[in-house]
């Protein structure tokens, strides 16, 4: 009878085992919110970047420089993918601070010219969201 009871134990304790435990196959915190995000501006997809806006962002393209809500922000965001196609989108470092917060650093690509990308994420309410976003051109 004990290894019966020894085998519903680990039935049950080995699901719990699993999920709880990372065994390096996870990405750490911030790096799959990078990647969306970054994806998102390689495929000019203002909608999809938008939904990892905080309440409010500090936006700034071109003469553009502003603090503005997640609506208007991906309004403008639409406007500049439209006037500004992407070729290529590289994200050419990433990293973090010691108060949680993340940032990447990229070139967007156009036919016309280039632009340096730079996004910060913090937490807001438990989860990252873009505080910060810039397209300045090179």
């Amino acid at each position: 009878m004990s290894k019966i009871y020894k085998n519903i134990g680990l039935t049950l304790i080995v699901p719990f085992i699993l999920m709880y435990s990372n065994n390096g196959l996870s990405a750490p915190s911030g790096e799959n919110e990078v990647n969306e995000i970054t994806n998102a501006i390689g495929k000019m997809d203002a909608g999809k970047l938008a939904v990892y806006f905080g309440t409010t962002i500090d936006l700034e393209i071109n003469e553009t420089n502003n603090n503005y809500s997640k609506t208007q922000a991906e309004i403008i965001l639409r406007d500049f993918f439209k006037n500004n196609p992407v070729i290529s989108f590289t994200l050419n470092h990433q990293g973090d601070s010691d108060d949680g917060s993340k940032y990447f650093i990229g070139t967007y690509k156009t036919a016309s010219k280039n632009f340096r990308v730079y996004g910060l994420l913090k937490k807001e309410n438990d989860k990252l969201v873009i505080r910060q976003l810039q397209f300045d051109p090179e």
